[in-house]
């Protein structure tokens, strides 16, 4: 059981320190978001790829701000999102 102390342990550090490091990607974040709710508002309509470039720019910074470490955990989370949203 000790072994799985150890593992939680270094995921709930990996978390906390997530919010430090995606701060970094404000610009980016609000950029993006800007983008979808000037689509989504009244007479606007949002469709696939219309933001595109501001979340590419978006994931390249969270993809840059995760340590090396944490990268490939990021990627897939990212990856993710990407794929719900060309739905």
């Amino acid at each position: 059981m000790s072994g799985n102390g150890a593992v939680w342990g270094r995921v709930r550090g990996r978390l906390r320190a997530f919010p430090e490091r995606l701060a970094a990607c404000r610009a980016e974040a609000a950029a993006y978001g800007k983008c979808v709710q000037a689509s989504t508002a009244p007479g606007g309509r949002l469709t696939k790829d219309l933001c595109v470039q501001e979340f590419e720019a978006l994931r390249s910074c969270f993809a840059a701000a995760a340590s090396p470490g944490d990268k490939m955990k990021l990627r897939c989370v990212i990856t993710g999102w990407k794929n719900l949203s060309a739905r």
